[in-house]
């Protein structure tokens, strides 16, 4: 593996601070931002890797809320999407989109469940209580994986297509981010870095994925 680049920090915008404080206005103290890129050693974009920060300082007490949906398909012979993210204590919707039946399961300490064969236009629930990595297949069709990971913070993305993923209105101060990957080469899947959000501006981070190859063929990265 290539050794990680260092972090690279934008000056904060001190003059939009020096104008509110001359103002009376309050400082916004979530105003930070983490624009993260996410590469192979070989410099190839690594989509789907889950982005998570955690302050060190204290953490919001309102419940956690995503605005994406959290639904699971079964479309295609496939899951889709093929990471969600979820809250702790998030319901996750399991429609079957497919003309054939499936049946969906877990052995993930995170969540072991089974969703016994149903069909098309049905819809199974389940309950993520515990925040952790939850493995998904299809007792059917083995070629069907993909992954829920449940989450304990707010601020938690997915990388895009070009490995980059953007997280606003995050507090300032230390935090560590944590980047996850079910193919990544290390233990758990997962990689930390400590790290300084500014007051105000962004906080740039690039880091390396040394990515296995999927167990079975399908998208992913």
């Amino acid at each position: 593996m290539r050794p990680i680049p260092p972090l690279r920090v934008t000056p904060p915008v001190a003059l939009c601070v020096a104008l509110c404080v001359a103002a009376g206005l309050t400082v916004p103290t979530r105003a930070g931002e983490l624009a993260l890129t996410l590469e192979t050693p070989a410099g190839k974009p690594v989509a789907n890797a889950v982005v998570m920060v955690h302050s060190q300082g204290a953490q919001p007490r309102a419940s956690i809320r995503f605005p994406w949906a959290y639904v699971m398909a079964q479309k295609d012979t496939q899951f889709d999407p093929f990471v969600l993210i979820v809250p702790v204590g998030a319901d996750v919707s399991f429609p079957n989109r497919d003309p054939i039946r499936h049946h969906v399961f877990s052995f993930s300490p995170a969540k072991p469940f089974e969703l016994k064969l149903y069909s098309r236009d049905e819809t199974r629930v389940v309950s993520f209580p515990k925040a952790g990595v939850v493995s998904l297949g299809c007792n059917i069709h083995d070629n069907m994986t993909a992954f829920i990971r449940v989450v304990d913070t707010p601020y938690a993305v997915k990388s895009n297509a070009a490995g980059q993923a953007v997280i606003r209105d995050l507090p300032a101060g230390a935090a560590t981010v944590t980047v996850w990957h079910p193919f990544m080469k290390v233990r758990g899947g997962e990689q930390s870095r400590d790290v300084v959000v500014p007051a105000s501006g962004a906080l740039a981070l690039a880091m390396v994925a040394d990515l296995r190859p999927p167990p079975l063929r399908r998208g992913g990265y």
